[in-house]
């Protein structure tokens, strides 16, 4: 089951790319490359919640699927990488424009 894989989300992803056209997380390191997918950035979870015809579960998942504020405009090595150990490890690792790293791993915790 694809859920990606129907005219309506191919315009939605289109039309969002075209006003989102670089890829947030190069953004946020002060660089622009092209985005390339549009990414959930709250996981929707809609295939599994229609693999287990669960009402409720597809209601939430389609709403999140649906939610254009939930999407993100990624390249292909943040979408397939980064983003994948985000979900896998729940924080982002790198740095930001100015060299400090995301997630406050870094600070000092001892004062």
């Amino acid at each position: 089951m694809n859920v990606y894989n129907n005219t309506r989300w191919r315009k939605a992803r289109l039309t969002y790319l075209q006003r989102n056209p670089f890829c947030a997380m190069c953004l946020k390191q002060g660089r622009y490359e092209p985005a390339t997918a549009v990414d959930h950035i709250i996981p929707h979870k809609l295939e599994q919640a229609l693999i287990d015809k669960d009402p409720v579960k597809i209601r939430e998942a389609q709403k999140l699927f649906w939610d254009s504020s939930n999407w993100q405009g990624l390249c292909n090595t943040h979408h397939s990488s980064t983003k994948q150990r985000i979900e896998n490890r729940g924080t982002e690792i790198g740095c930001d424009i100015n060299g400090m790293p995301y997630g406050g791993h870094w600070v000092n915790s001892k004062k």
